[in-house]
């Protein structure tokens, strides 16, 4: 747990790292061009002729060395300094949610534009994986709360993926769609909504309500059955599933989901996040 820690630390320091650039590039602009473009203004207004930005910087340097700049100099290249500095960070922000929505959009639009049934066709792999029902035990025909844990297990190894994937529930492993019936007859509202409202509370519960947007919900009937589609985008964090009191770290491998072992999980995280921006 501690080299855990210590790899969640290294991953905010980068993260840190990065912000304090932006900032210390953001106050740099702020002195070089912000205050000089506010000297240039002033002195039009005064109708003097109006240094350059290099020239009025330098021009603060040398009288700051020689102890000559005045009190509110100082105050006012700081403060365009820290106007530059926040300018650049919100501009990051703001570049970061912009990048991510553009990037879950493509992926969504990629997803979409797939027919169910080729997608059906090609069955399951590492992007792409069928569940019969969501608590509807099939072999004991009797509704079985626990089956809610294997769905959270695949989103979870999707979340923790490079690319996201697609689960099909009312699917069967060989490919069979057996619809969604069952499900909806163990649930108190049973329909769509009843349904993604169970499945979103689910993942917000176990998994985390930030996830929640990058899982997208789809509904499709296909000879009268009920199909959910569930396009999950790539998690911006590791994402954990705790099962009997423990927290498991699943991925995606080949067709299927396993869970990691410690050392196995913070490789993976390693190497999944560290370029996280």
């Amino acid at each position: 747990m501690k080299r855990f820690f210590l790899l969640i630390l290294s991953i905010w320091h980068q993260q840190l790292r990065i912000y304090l650039t932006v900032a210390l590039t953001g106050a740099i602009i702020g002195i070089f061009v912000l205050a000089p473009s506010y000297d240039y203004i002033y002195a039009r207004e005064q109708a003097a002729d109006p240094l350059s930005s290099v020239e009025y910087v330098l021009n603060q340097i040398k009288y700051l060395l020689m102890g000559k700049i005045s009190h509110d100099n100082f105050v006012l290249i700081a403060f365009y300094a820290e106007i530059g500095a926040m300018l650049g960070l919100l501009s990051l922000v703001l570049y970061k949610f912009i990048h991510k929505r553009l990037i879950n959009i493509d992926h969504l639009k990629t997803e979409l534009n797939k027919d169910l049934l080729s997608i059906i066709e090609q069955g399951e792999g590492s992007h792409l994986e069928f569940k019969s029902s969501l608590r509807w035990d099939m072999v004991e025909s009797r509704t079985n709360r626990s089956l809610e844990s294997v769905v959270l297990k695949t989103l979870a190894g999707f979340l923790n993926s490079h690319i996201g994937g697609t689960l099909l529930i009312g699917v069967t492993d060989e490919g069979e769609i057996i619809g969604l019936e069952k499900d909806y007859q163990t649930l108190k509202k049973p329909n769509q909504d009843g349904f993604e409202q169970t499945l979103m509370t689910a993942i917000a519960t176990n998994l985390g309500t930030d996830l929640c947007q990058f899982v997208h919900i789809l509904f499709h009937v296909i000879d009268d059955k009920e199909v959910c589609r569930l396009i999950v985008s790539p998690a911006p964090r590791p994402v954990f599933l705790e099962l009997g009191n423990a927290q498991k770290f699943f991925v995606r491998t080949g067709g299927g989901t396993r869970d990691l072992n410690i050392q196995e999980a913070l490789d993976y995280i390693h190497s999944r996040w560290k370029r996280v921006k």
